[in-house]
């Protein structure tokens, strides 16, 4: 993994030096409204990042690739991740603080981290959840 600048946003490979600027994005009330929640303490937040860190599910089958979303401010806003299952099949997924949303941002870390992965498989399905 690489880090991706695209001049409105950078994406940095997310690693467990992230979590404690994450664990202020992700604390965020406002974008658990709906489902899950917020992580339970920063330890946890730094040993989840840590296991991330192999981009491999325990068995090998799945690529996790995990980016953190960075403003050209240095400011973290949230995060975009892949995963890549065997047989052409990834799940995206992305989590923006609430001050973020509505901008577009989400959607530009998408597009700019999809060639990471996507340019490695015979073909891709992505389905919206």
């Amino acid at each position: 993994m690489r880090v991706i600048d695209i001049g409105s946003l950078t994406l940095e490979p997310q690693t467990a030096a992230h979590a404690e600027a994450m664990f202020v994005v992700l604390s965020d009330p406002a974008i658990y409204e709906y489902e899950n929640e917020p992580p339970a303490s920063l330890d946890w937040l730094r040993t989840r990042f840590a296991k991330l860190e192999t981009r491999l599910s325990a068995d090998g089958a799945e690529r996790w690739l995990n980016w953190v979303i960075r403003l050209p401010s240095s400011e973290l806003i949230g995060y975009v991740q892949a995963t890549v299952r065997p047989g052409g099949r990834a799940a995206i997924a992305y989590e923006l603080s609430s001050a973020y949303r509505g901008r577009g941002l989400a959607g530009q870390a998408v597009e700019a981290m999809s060639p990471s992965w996507s340019s490695t498989m015979k073909y891709v399905t992505c389905t919206p959840c």
